[in-house]
């Protein structure tokens, strides 16, 4: 019992409880089904005892399924690392050049970002992925990146034992109405198989045919884009900030030159800092080696300077119709309906009469943040989502501006 309570703890149970959302539970299913119906194909075409072939493939399909659900497991268990709650520099002056998320009630630390699904501030955030229920970060994102590599080997394995089955065990079954057109396949070794090969076992094989292809197809394309996240060594929200840097220089006319700190310079040496023999990534995730131009908070200073352009490039719109929050919500029109914005960002319930500052956004929907109260400011209270935009109007002052000056003034 004492050995069991080292390992089962409320952490680890809390951890647990990841496995029970769709996205495990789907690509879980695909990995059991792919590798189940390979296991029971490959003993049907190739026993593994007859020859060294039969025992090499089916050691390489146990070793593919191995190898996929230890990265897998890894990916969502060991997590991204997560910002220490309360977190801020030993260096007091470094905090004017760093955000403050008023839900972890500390400071940003470099390359971190808050993510809303896990409610914590995560260390070189990539993405939110579904299919692990985890972050992708900091130190999973080689785990999480050899699994993308494996699953499309492991399904492409499985994809040749599927079709090679079909094709061994239907040779001579296959006709087309007339006796005289028959398939050929008196080439293939013909041997009787320890379990028969029925309708049925054709229509399960058939199927995780189509799903052994279709991952190889998707969870491949997958695996490009890690792998230039990671060559480039920019997360996919810094490539987004970059973006914003050149559109802010580029609109303000300022002059500046924005070079990405954490490129450095070479593909090897940014696929280092990834991928190393013990399987640690380099450095705590809070630190990072930087281009020789920059310094530590580069790309912090280049938030900051986003942030307060947000807030003078939002505009002030008031709800002129009640809206529960609905993903695609009917009673908006068709257009509204069938134009929502393919994210996984929230949407916010709007009542007649509250505040939005809008950021951002398209001809049927809008981005922003909806104007809270005192009180839920100073709670750390945060609300903000897409709302269609037939639901609200334009008002005829800037009140972003308007509060900037005062603010200025008052300082």
């Amino acid at each position: 019992m004492n050995f069991l309570s080292s390992f089962v703890t409320f952490e680890n149970l809390h951890e647990v409880r990841r496995l029970c959302h769709w996205g495990p539970i789907i690509a879980l299913s695909v990995i059991a089904i792919c590798s189940t119906m390979a296991v029971l194909d490959s003993i049907i075409w190739y026993w593994p005892l007859d020859t060294t072939g039969g025992s090499i493939n089916f050691i390489m399909l146990l070793n593919w399924t191995v190898l996929i659900l230890y990265n897998y497991f890894n990916a969502m268990f060991v997590g991204p690392g997560y910002i220490p709650l309360g977190w801020k520099p030993e260096n007091q002056q470094e905090t004017q050049y760093l955000q403050y998320c008023r839900v972890c009630q500390g400071f940003k630390a470099p390359r971190s970002h808050h993510c809303r699904k896990c409610n914590r501030c995560v260390m070189k955030m990539d993405h939110h992925c579904p299919w692990i229920n985890n972050c992708c970060g900091h130190l999973n994102h080689a785990y999480f990146t050899s699994f993308l590599l494996l699953a499309p080997l492991g399904c492409s394995h499985a994809a040749i034992i599927f079709i090679m089955t079909m094709y061994t065990q239907l040779y001579e079954r296959i006709s087309f109405g007339w006796s005289t057109v028959k398939i050929d396949m008196s080439a293939v070794r013909q041997f009787q198989p320890l379990m028969p090969f029925s309708v049925p076992a054709f229509a399960a094989t058939l199927f995780a045919l189509g799903l052994a292809l279709g991952t190889t197809i998707a969870v491949g394309m997958l695996f490009v884009i890690q792998m230039k996240v990671i060559l480039r060594n920019k997360t996919s929200i810094e490539s987004w900030i970059e973006e914003k840097a050149k559109d802010r220089i580029q609109h303000y006319q300022t002059g500046e030159e924005f070079i990405f700190p954490y490129d450095l310079g070479s593909r090897l040496s940014n696929f280092k800092q990834v991928f190393t023999w013990s399987g640690t990534p380099r450095g705590d995730g809070m630190e990072w080696p930087v281009h020789p131009k920059c310094h530590q908070h580069t790309l912090t200073i280049e938030q900051l300077k986003q942030k307060a352009d947000k807030r003078v490039r939002s505009v002030q719109y008031r709800a002129v119709e009640d809206y529960n929050g609905a993903c695609c919500p009917v009673s908006k029109g068709l257009q509204t309906f069938f134009r929502t914005p393919c994210t996984e960002e929230p949407r916010i319930p709007l009542k007649k009469g509250d505040t939005i500052l809008a950021t951002r956004g398209t001809k049927w929907w809008m981005y922003g943040d909806k104007a809270l109260s005192e009180e839920q400011i100073k709670a750390g209270d945060r609300v903000r989502g897409w709302f269609p935009r037939r639901c609200v109007e334009k008002c005829h002052y800037d009140t972003a501006a308007s509060e900037s000056t005062s603010d200025k003034k008052v300082n």
